[in-house]
């Protein structure tokens, strides 16, 4: 299709979707979304055109399913162009977003929005912007909510958005640890817990994170159920976090150390653990054995069984 055809089409398409009929909306916006899901170039001309945004974030609150659905793909589809990234996430388009997580009855709506959100935050300068308009505050809260099906989505947005020193600082303050340290514990899904533990991770670079993260009850005994899981990127997240542990607190040493299932964890995870899971596992073994253990601990047993 040429370039032109194409614009045509595009201007055609924006004006039916501000259309009374729902029928002339979805037909409009199937075509927009089809079209900008594979094509930079078609997504670039979308975005140029007059008023295209504005009715796209309009129509994100529809009152038919299927428009939001609609409106919400295109918005992430301009997204994945880099250069669009910034111009797309203007205050309006992020209260908008965070009004959806919040008011929402629809998951899939959640999850588009989630995702945008992931998105646009992957450019740096956009992190910011976020963490003024209170999405990281909205995002927290909404991990909460118990067996959320957008709750992967939400999560991922949080990842990428915490990894802004000031969102991060946000996010503590707002309960994210604890939050995730409930899912951590009591999720079945385990790319959930997952997940959670890379948040946990991210969190823990910075000094309110990590305050928060030693005042945690029995977060040693935590990290070490995780290890006797399934999931090796589980596995690796709790490494991480433990190894975080030793670092700030010799405490968190002997509490490990006094836990009689803790050497055999570490010494499977040797074997039978992921790359990154056997680098850690090592790492946490020499912590171990550097500290001036409780001469009640037997750490010649430790040595043994590893």
């Amino acid at each position: 299709m040429s370039a032109p055809r194409v614009r045509e089409t595009i201007n055609n398409c924006v004006s039916r979707s501000q259309s009374d009929s729902y029928e002339d909306q979805q037909k409009a916006l199937q075509t927009l979304a089809s079209i900008t899901r594979v094509s930079p170039q078609y997504r670039s001309l979308l975005a140029q055109t007059d008023g295209a945004i504005s009715t796209l974030l309009g129509l994100s609150k529809s009152s038919s399913p299927i428009i939001r659905t609609l409106s919400l793909s295109i918005l992430l589809n301009l997204s994945l162009n880099p250069d669009l990234k910034q111009s797309l996430a203007s205050m309006e388009t992020i209260y908008r977003l965070n009004w959806i997580i919040q008011s929402s009855s629809s998951q899939e709506t959640v999850k588009l929005a989630s995702s945008l959100i992931c998105s646009l935050a992957m450019l740096d300068k956009n992190k910011a912007r976020f963490g003024v308009a209170g999405t990281v505050q909205v995002l927290v809260k909404a991990v909460s909510a118990p067996s959320n099906p957008a709750g992967h989505h939400l999560l991922s947005s949080l990842a990428e958005l915490v990894q802004f020193h000031g969102n991060s600082t946000l996010a503590v303050r707002a309960g994210a640890v604890s939050e995730l340290i409930h899912l951590i514990g009591s999720t079945e899904a385990e790319d959930l817990a997952g997940t959670s533990l890379a948040v946990l991770n991210l969190l823990a670079r910075f000094d309110e994170g990590m305050i928060a993260l030693t005042k945690t009850d029995q977060i040693v005994s935590l990290m070490v159920d995780v290890l006797k899981g399934r999931s090796m990127f589980s596995k690796e997240g709790a490494a991480d976090i433990l190894l975080r542990l030793f670092e700030e607190s010799e405490g968190c040493v002997r509490d490990a150390s006094r836990l009689p299932e803790f050497s055999t964890l570490l010494a499977d995870l040797s074997i039978r653990g992921s790359t990154k899971a056997r680098e850690r596992a090592s790492q946490l073994m020499k912590k171990i054995m550097d500290s001036n253990l409780d001469p009640y601990i037997d750490a010649s047993s430790m040595i043994y069984q590893w």
